[in-house]
């Protein structure tokens, strides 16, 4: 009798069980989704914002890069052009030639580091642009979602 009893209390029990489990239903899975397009959405609007920051940032300090080697180039440029026109009034003098040379491969080379920082300075703007518009487009694309509400509100 007791076997009997345990048995029908064990089987009320799991059927009662089976009985509340609940069933998601399809408002419920579209939240979710929404959810997790929301956060996915968000999680990578922060990481363009910082990645913005940081571009922001070092706009300056390229900036100045570009200014110092810009006057580097010049000072280069006119030291060039003064060991030029010495050699020209002396021009069979091989250590004039020879100093006129170096001073020529400076000007080459210190034109080609403000070119390259010129160029570094051009593609960080560029970058700051395309951040700034994927930016915007993020943030609409979070506009148009449905307010959801999240978990634990």
């Amino acid at each position: 009798m007791k076997k009997k009893w345990i048995l029908s209390i064990l089987a009320g029990v799991l059927l009662s069980t089976n009985l509340h489990a609940q069933a998601v239903s399809k408002d419920s899975i579209n939240i979710l989704k929404q959810q997790k397009e929301a956060l996915k959405i968000g999680k990578k609007l922060n990481e363009r914002k910082l990645d913005l920051a940081k571009l922001e940032n070092s706009v300056e300090k390229k900036t100045l890069e570009v200014q110092n080697t810009a006057q580097q180039a010049q000072i280069s440029a006119d030291n060039n052009d003064r060991a030029a026109s010495i050699l020209s009034n002396n021009a069979l003098d091989e250590k004039l030639a020879a100093k006129a040379k170096n001073k020529a491969g400076d000007a080459k080379k210190n034109a080609k580091k403000a070119a390259k920082a010129a160029k570094k300075l051009s593609a960080t703007e560029k970058n700051i642009e395309d951040l700034k518009m994927k930016i915007s487009e993020d943030e609409a694309k979070l506009a148009k979602l449905p307010s959801v509400p999240m978990p634990g509100n």
